[in-house]
């Protein structure tokens, strides 16, 4: 931890960035957007199973009022609405990386103690 937090406030920005990325549909979004990708609304809603449009609506929204994701409308017929991901946005990939690089540690751990004896995972 850095030395300009203390306990306090660390935990305090922790929660306020969490709270950007609650809801169970955020960080899904936020995979498929990775990368540079620019997808179409329609694109995302395939691409997510289980999601309704309803709830992809208000996830992209609260992403833009937020900054995370950036909403371009393409102004034809029919219309033509993309999703990206801002660079603020694209910042929280190696962040999500590392957590997800935490979690499969578990994983190992987890496989590994459930081998048979004398056997490695």
């Amino acid at each position: 931890m850095s030395s300009t937090y203390t306990r306090e406030s660390a935990a305090e920005g922790v929660e306020s960035a969490l709270k950007l990325l609650e809801g169970r549909w955020k960080l899904v979004i936020l995979f498929h957007l990775f990368g540079g990708h620019v997808l179409r609304f329609s694109d995302l809603e395939r691409s997510i199973e289980g999601i309704s449009q309803k709830m992809l609506i208000q996830q992209l929204r609260q992403m833009e009022a937020d900054g995370i994701v950036r909403r371009i409308v393409h102004h034809q017929v029919p219309p033509k609405v993309e999703y990206c991901l801002t660079d603020w946005g694209q910042a929280l990939c190696p962040a999500l990386d590392a957590l997800l690089g935490w979690a499969s540690q578990r994983d190992r751990a987890a496989a590994a103690s459930e081998s048979p004896p004398g056997r490695v995972a």
